[in-house]
């Protein structure tokens, strides 16, 4: 049995998938499946055809660095187990696609989400990114898991950003606070968790700006919200999650790499998976930044926000194609 059957040898796992393999088709007809058309027309193992695989895993927005050191693993792993046949690197590329991501860990998609504590969770992000709709999607889950959500419009400064995020709390029914356009953002947060203790809310919500052009202030701002977060609730924030647009590619890379270094991000939304053709990012920001993925948008519907599982990423690239 294969490395890739292993994965999905149960029914219900393979059932389980079959949305990332719906919303990542696009990923798998283009990039992937010219994958498959080398491994299948090529009859030897040459340096030619690893100089290829390093093209497609680049185009699939894997990352340069990690596409150097995945294939050259690929290389000595090939050496090592005497592969001559070139069909052969299929289940080799997936298994060592898996390990990349885990790397030997424990890895959870999960929230880090308490009965016995308000729980905050920030979100920080570009504009345009997605995350007035990602907001609105995770008070869904959890309102429905019978919580009491608080979504905080903390960005105050962008035109609409205050009224986008109402309209969502009052779709998916949450609790809503906000101040008027224009106001410091940690003064709203701090009123937040005030409101908050006062209604016995269970889970905050936190919109922030997006703004990137000036990368001190951004740091200021949100270091100012975390030290505010921070002195009012014991251990908060207890999840800050980047949400990156996954059609922008290495400039999603480029983003995660800047908040990163701003703010203690804990996880990745990776949202609009289901439009691009160039899934791979997922591999570059886990193995270049070790931060885990804690959700994939795989379509526009309000429960189309998935926890991230690496089994059925992996069955949504490769699925009827290897």
């Amino acid at each position: 049995m294969g490395f890739f059957d292993k994965l999905f040898k149960s029914k219900e796992k393979r059932k389980n998938a079959q949305k990332y393999k719906l919303g990542m088709s696009k990923t798998r007809s283009g990039i992937f499946n010219n994958l498959k058309i080398l491994l299948e027309t090529t009859t030897i193992i040459t340096d030619d055809l690893f100089d290829e695989l390093e093209e497609i895993f680049i185009m699939a927005d894997i990352g340069v660095d990690t596409v150097i050191k995945f294939v050259s693993h690929l290389r000595d792993t090939v050496e090592l187990k005497g592969i001559t046949a070139p069909t052969d690197l299929k289940e080799l590329i997936i298994e060592e696609m898996f390990k990349l991501y885990v790397k030997d860990e424990i890895v959870t998609s999960n929230l880090d989400i308490r009965n016995d504590r308000i729980n905050i969770v920030l979100f920080v992000g570009v504009n345009g990114s997605g995350k007035t709709t990602t907001i609105g999607k995770v008070a869904n889950e959890y309102i429905k898991k019978g919580n009491k959500v608080l979504m905080v419009a903390g960005d105050t400064f962008r035109a609409g950003a205050i009224n986008q995020l109402k309209i969502w709390s009052e779709r998916v029914g949450a609790s809503f606070y906000s101040k008027d356009e224009g106001s410091d953002p940690s003064s709203v947060m701090f009123d937040a968790i005030q409101y908050a203790e006062e209604n016995s809310i269970d889970i905050i919500l936190c919109d922030t700006a997006g703004r990137l052009q000036n990368k001190v202030n951004l740091m200021k701002e949100l270091g100012k919200i975390n030290k505010v977060i921070a002195r009012e609730v014991e251990g908060a924030p207890h999840e800050t999650l980047l949400v990156v647009d996954a059609t922008t590619g290495q400039n999603g890379l480029s983003q995660a790499k800047i908040f990163n270094e701003v703010t203690n991000i804990s996880g990745i939304v990776l949202t609009k998976l289901d439009g691009t053709a160039k899934g791979g990012i997922v591999l570059a920001i886990k193995d270049e930044l070790n931060i885990p993925i804690k959700y994939v948008g795989l379509g526009e519907k309000i429960d189309d926000l998935e926890h991230f599982d690496i089994e059925e990423y992996i069955y949504g690239m490769f699925g009827d194609i290897f």
